[in-house]
């Protein structure tokens, strides 16, 4: 065994691991000082500058809080399953790159855990897991209202995935790869190379998809306050809820990361003359513009109902992830070898695609809205 590269692989994950917790803490900090900022409020400030020192009172104030478990919950998974949600969360970051490969000591050293020529599969295929920690965490709390959660979160995920792993085809098939730095490479030199416009429809879609999968308003019917207490966690206190809580947010890193790495060049900076060892520097500000829109959908949109939920995913949302591989596929068929006519054909698809979809969904709400009048006039 390579001592030398056993260590640089310990030395990266305790980076990532530093990383991930330390960017969850401060993302609640965040959040409160922006939603504060939309509400004329004037947020965190007691605790240290700024109110900088507020997450890590609320980390001693978890740990000191007293931790319950119900009579009749079953109590190994009842203990397991925001275990199982925090691990998860963490190990998706493994293969996302963060910046271009270093020379330390006269070694070359890549900013990223495990470089993979699957990583996107890797991704997806971890982050699926996701659900079980949730689903059993309302399983085993022996509840109606965490059940409730846990299956509307199943439901939930299940139909929103398939939207995102779709959304995500379309920038598999212009690269012609599954590895995540190779994408990256792909859209090298300039931002008008970033997928994002060869793929706005997929982006748009991976977006949207991505809010659902993490249970970010306005789709965290889950958790549902005024219908099911707190959802699936109502029974978790102390640490144990801090896990689900941390998971969540460390979600949101995971799938801005991957939105950033798929659709924005990743590491790359926008502009060729920029020199790459600022990549980690660009890399953090667009997972940071990421994450800001996160909060603002969070201050501005209402919840959705459950069946409009539900509808959205798999009448309007999947049949459109469907229609842009097929779009991207008929591209590329016209002309296999990638060029600017492949490009204007995938882009003008997409965005036909786009105004389909809206008139589309308009005409969709108003019959909804007919026949809601009409049930209602009889």
């Amino acid at each position: 065994m390579r001592w030398d590269l056993l260590a640089e692989w310990i030395i990266k994950a305790i980076i990532i691991l530093v990383l991930l917790l330390t960017g969850f803490a401060y993302q609640t900090w965040l959040e409160r000082k922006v939603v504060s900022k939309m509400q004329y409020r004037i947020g965190p400030n007691r605790a240290g500058p700024f109110g900088l020192l507020l997450p890590l009172a609320d980390g001693i104030k978890l740990i000191f809080k007293e931790e319950l478990i119900p009579a009749m919950a079953d109590k190994v998974i009842f203990v397991a399953a925001p275990v199982v949600s925090m691990i998860v969360a963490l190990l998706v970051f493994a293969v996302i790159p963060i910046g271009p490969s270093i020379i330390v000591f006269g070694r070359e050293v890549t900013l990223q855990l495990a470089d993979i020529n699957v990583g996107l599969m890797y991704v997806l295929a971890v982050s699926s897991l996701g659900i079980y920690g949730i689903v059993l965490g309302g399983w085993a709390s022996n509840n109606k209202y965490a059940l409730l959660g846990g299956l509307r979160s199943s439901a939930q995920l299940i139909s929103y995935e398939l939207v995102l792993g779709l959304a995500l085809m379309g920038s598999v098939m212009l690269t012609g790869t599954l590895s995540l730095n190779q994408i990256v490479n792909a859209q090298a030199y300039d931002f008008w190379n970033w997928l994002v416009f060869l793929q706005p429809l997929g982006f748009l879609l991976y977006v949207i998809a991505a809010i659902a999968e993490v249970n970010r308003a306005p789709f965290d019917l889950p958790e549902a306050e005024q219908e099911l207490t707190a959802g699936y966690h109502t029974e978790y206190s102390g640490m144990k809820f801090a896990l689900f809580f941390m998971a969540e947010y460390i979600n949101m890193i995971n799938v801005s990361a991957i939105a950033v790495t798929m659709f924005l060049g990743g590491w790359r900076p926008p502009f060729g003359f920029i020199p790459e060892w600022t990549g980690p520097i660009w890399f953090f500000l667009k997972v940071l513009a990421f994450i800001l829109v996160f909060i603002w959908l969070r201050a501005t949109l209402p919840r959705l109902r459950y069946d409009q939920l539900m509808n959205f995913g798999w009448r309007t949302m999947l049949p459109l992830a469907i229609a842009n591989v097929v779009v991207t596929a008929i591209a590329m068929a016209l002309r296999p070898t990638p060029g600017a006519n492949t490009w204007f054909v995938v882009a003008v698809g997409s965005v036909i695609l786009i105004i389909a979809a809206l008139l589309f969904y308009r005409s969709w709400s108003s019959a909804s809205m007919r026949r809601r009048a009409a049930r209602q006039a009889s």
